[in-house]
């Protein structure tokens, strides 16, 4: 019995050990193109560069263009359209300083941020009520309002024209913030929908045991907790906001109102004349603001999205 039991654990051990052994070439089988340098250029390095080189260009030629001087804008053939030789900021010091673009870019904030705190308020209400209150036909609600996001912005605009005009808000900031709100509230109620659906029901049950009411859990409890995925709705609405042009070009007739995207169309575009120094500067200017913001919460942007799409 003895040597039986040796026998059994010796194989026992040979089997483990030739297991573990299969184990470590598979793994290592696995990771070896990324020791080997040419399979790490071609699997790795050239797909990345080439994703940075399509998402960091246009920034590059708007940042080239905004300082090359107006000459090496004229003279391509002279001068390397990819490079600058003499470097100005005249054109960057000429919107600054000499056109009304802090202006305007004071309007596409104030427009941004206040269309942007009333959609979240309005989706962060909707979409609890969808998802918590279970009422008689809050999925269809629910696919109702996602399909609403999908309505061309092109074919609302002159009813929603006409009714900014019969209030008396045209051309005024105030008519885009309570414009944006139609665009913005059906694609964040469907994102907060997602990631309301991944906080335990058992928090709210407990809360409600207690003598909590409705709205001291979804302030207390919810909203806490769906951080990230309002951030994320933030992120969408807010970067919506300041690049929109359409409602912006419609509602907004006055130089000192308009924003920024129809701002710099408008101003350094005379017929065929592109003031290309300056155009180039207000763009790159313009979009300093997202590459902040989304420098910062990109993560919670893309862990809210994935949460919303699972669901």
């Amino acid at each position: 019995m003895t040597e039986t039991a040796a026998l059994q654990s010796k194989t026992q051990s040979n089997a483990t050990t030739a297991a573990a052994a299969l184990a470590a070439d598979d793994d290592s089988e696995g990771m070896s193109y990324l020791e080997s340098l040419p399979r790490r250029l071609i699997t790795l390095y050239l797909p990345l560069g080439i994703i940075l080189l399509v998402l960091l260009f246009p920034f590059y030629w708007m940042g080239l263009t905004s300082i090359k001087p107006d000459e090496q804008l004229i003279d391509m053939e002279k001068y390397n359209p990819f490079w600058v030789v003499h470097p100005t900021f005249k054109h960057i010091s000429k919107l600054l300083f000499e056109t009304q673009y802090p202006r305007w870019l004071w309007n596409t904030m104030y427009v941004a941020v206040g269309a942007t705190t009333l959609s979240i308020f309005a989706s962060v209400l909707a979409a609890y009520a969808i998802v918590r209150l279970r009422f008689k036909g809050a999925d269809t609600v629910g696919v109702l309002i996602f399909f609403a996001y999908l309505v061309p912005p092109s074919i609302l605009f002159i009813p929603l024209a006409s009714v900014i005009q019969a209030y008396g808000l045209f051309d005024s900031p105030l008519s885009l913030i309570l414009v944006y709100p139609t665009l913005l509230i059906p694609f964040s109620t469907w994102l907060l929908m997602g990631y309301f659906k991944t906080i335990p029901f058992e928090l709210e049950e407990c809360a409600l045991i207690d003598g909590a009411s409705r709205w001291q859990i979804l302030v207390k409890i919810v909203v806490p907790l769906a951080v990230p995925g309002l951030i994320s709705a933030f992120i969408f609405s807010f970067t919506l906001c300041w690049n929109e042009f359409i409602y912006a070009l419609t509602f907004l007739q006055s130089t000192p109102n308009k924003t920024v995207p129809v701002a710099i169309v408008n101003e350094f575009v005379d017929g065929d004349i592109y003031k290309w120094g300056s155009l180039m500067a207000g763009a790159l200017v313009g979009s300093l603001p997202l590459v902040i913001l989304y420098a910062f919460f990109v993560e919670h942007y893309v862990s809210a999205m994935t949460g919303a799409v699972k669901e």
